[in-house]
């Protein structure tokens, strides 16, 4: 296609990559790095530091917290995340703010014209948006670039830029069709993304031997959540217990609830320790008191969104809930797609939940509201409405609500988008759908 014909706009950008490669997710290195290679994205650093975080759970929280903390210390940041809930813009955020459709844009022709430069390359959706992301922060360099994997980690896009600190958040069991359903070997795959003599800070204290036995193959040194670094309390006035680059002990203490993970903000805290970030502790609770991020514990009023869509993220997400009063019920609105773990989320909602509300979504990834249903019913949940969609039923539900009562909309990242739509009325239209809930890599 000559370049007189491509696309001028975001969303005519995005239906071209949608439908330029054949499969939707198609892991693998060697295509993406080739184009990287024409781009001449390989031939040095992407920026002075270089953080990438990988894990099932709790990535796009530990990047939320990384890129707040490196901002109040003065640093510039540029952060690339998937999926986004309504923007596309939302997946490249430099110095904090959103990219705008005229970055974007110029990072699609400049992939296409690489991909075509020589041998055509197919790419897919993800390995498009990574390259186009990652020429943008090429193009000025921030103090700090900050990279979430997509899916697992090893043969992820994103996985072709070497990291100066790499984060593994957690490792359960998600996306068994690309990652099989065995621990060992998914904590494999996440490892993935550690370089020998690099620091690789593992945020959990229950990941699976075979993350270790990676970062020992690799000789990358190992920074460990109860070993190397801690946290101490629990809410208001936690501590932190660390290292630096040097292997010097360092500590922030009396720090903020930020309404997210804690072993993600000791984690966030830790990487950056790492990678030489000298901290004020005033500037520390500023930045863990004021971040926030979308459909992670976000509360519109009574409504409570998380995108939590499998059994490890919801029985955190559960947990939660338990510890926030509510006088009266908690209703949750619940869709999911249908190779998710529907029995395992709603077996780790159930304590926190008082009646549900299945929806179906669209597409032929989608689960309908009625095999939702069957599913709570084996529990003996209380099944208040079936909704033909999260829309749908959210409207049905504000006008049913008493006063003191809560919804958790969870379950998939399209039914959080959809309900966060419904929300604000001029909802983009670059807004994700599940039928191309493939294509945009659905991976947290």
């Amino acid at each position: 296609m000559s370049e007189r014909a491509l696309p001028t706009t975001l969303p005519a950008w995005l239906a071209r990559l949608e439908a330029a490669h054949p499969v939707g997710i198609d892991l693998g290195l060697d295509r993406v790095a080739e184009v990287a290679r024409r781009m001449g994205l390989l031939e040095g650093p992407l920026a002075p530091r270089v953080i990438t975080v990988a894990g099932t759970n709790g990535k796009g929280s530990t990047v939320a917290m990384l890129e707040a903390l490196a901002q109040v210390h003065g640093l510039t940041t540029a952060t690339y995340t998937s999926p986004h809930l309504l923007h596309y813009n939302e997946r490249l955020r430099l110095n904090g703010r959103e990219a705008d459709d005229a970055t974007l844009i110029a990072g699609f022709e400049a992939v296409e014209a690489a991909r075509l430069k020589g041998e055509p390359i197919s790419l897919s959706y993800f390995e498009m948006g990574t390259l186009g992301a990652l020429w943008a922060i090429a193009r000025q360099p921030p103090a700090l670039a900050i990279l979430e994997v997509g899916l697992g980690g090893r043969l992820d896009a994103v996985n072709i830029i070497d990291p100066d600190v790499a984060v593994i958040t957690t490792v359960a069991q998600d996306h068994a069709a690309f990652l099989g359903s065995d621990i060992e070997g998914i904590g494999r795959e996440k490892a993935g993304i550690l370089r020998p003599g690099r620091p690789a800070v593992l945020g959990s204290t229950t990941l699976p031997s075979s993350v270790t036995d990676v970062a020992r193959e690799r000789q990358a040194r190992v920074v460990a959540l109860g070993e190397a670094f801690r946290r101490e309390g629990e809410g208001a006035g936690w501590r932190w217990f660390g290292q630096d680059g040097g292997g010097h002990p360092v500590a922030v203490g009396e720090l903020p609830d930020p309404g997210l993970p804690l072993d993600n903000a000791a984690s966030a805290l830790q990487a950056l320790a790492l990678a030489d970030v000298a901290f004020d502790e005033a500037a520390c609770r500023h930045a863990l008191a004021s971040v926030r991020l979308s459909g992670r514990m976000q509360w519109l009023g009574p409504w409570c969104l998380d995108v939590g869509h499998n059994p490890h993220a919801a029985a955190y997400l559960a947990r939660r809930l338990t510890t926030l009063p509510c006088e009266g019920r908690t209703i949750g609105l619940i869709g999911m797609l249908a190779d998710k773990d529907a029995d395992g989320v709603i077996a780790a909602l159930a304590p926190a939940v008082d009646a549900w509300v299945p929806v179906s979504l669209e597409g032929e990834r989608a689960r309908s509201a009625d095999d939702l249903a069957d599913r709570l019913a084996h529990l003996d949940a209380r099944i208040w409405h079936r909704g033909d969609s999260p829309a749908e039923a959210a409207d049905w539900l504000s006008a049913r609500l008493a006063p003191e009562d809560r919804v958790l909309v969870c379950g998939s990242f399209f039914t959080v988008a959809a309900v966060l739509a419904w929300h604000q009325a001029d909802a983009p239209s670059t807004a994700p759908t599940a039928e191309h809930a493939t294509r945009s890599e659905e991976a947290k």
